[in-house]
């Protein structure tokens, strides 16, 4: 069985869709807004942390290209709805590139980040499942957040 680009980019586009409904619901109004608890986080955080984590692990760790990304900053930025549908059109396409340049082969010099996947697994495919496994999982966090912040 393999994993191909095509279909990585397919549920990568279909996540970061649903990513952008919820943001649609919830309008400027509640897409920066924290719902009670502690250590909670906003759809529009949330959301730009999915497309830090995508560009991060599929362009940094997976194909070596420079970083500056601040993790923890992305989870106290904010965002319009508009701002947010950009972010993730731009994050799309780098996602789209760095898919197929690891489909062709394509690697950083040192791999080093990849020791942190799953059982040190350091192939192409268990860095997308990774990317994938994030982007799915932070869904769920915005589906759950949106609920909290309904009236």
């Amino acid at each position: 069985m393999e994993l191909t680009a095509e279909t990585a980019e397919r549920y990568l586009r279909h996540a970061f869709d649903q990513m952008l409904d919820v943001a649609d619901r919830l309008g400027d109004d509640k897409v920066n807004r924290r719902p009670p608890g502690p250590d909670t986080n906003t759809v529009a955080g949330l959301i730009i942390h999915s497309c830090g984590v995508a560009t991060f692990w599929l362009g940094h760790v997976g194909l070596g290209q420079p970083t500056e990304r601040v993790r923890e900053d992305e989870f106290s930025a904010t965002a319009t709805v508009a701002e947010l549908h950009t972010l993730v059109d731009e994050t799309l396409g780098a996602i789209s590139k760095d898919l197929q340049a690891l489909e062709g082969g394509e690697r950083a010099p040192e791999p080093s980040g990849r020791v942190f996947l799953l059982d040190a697994d350091e192939s192409d495919g268990s860095l997308v499942v990774h990317v994938l496994e994030e982007a799915y999982q932070h869904l769920g966090h915005m589906e759950l957040t949106a609920d909290a912040l309904s009236d």
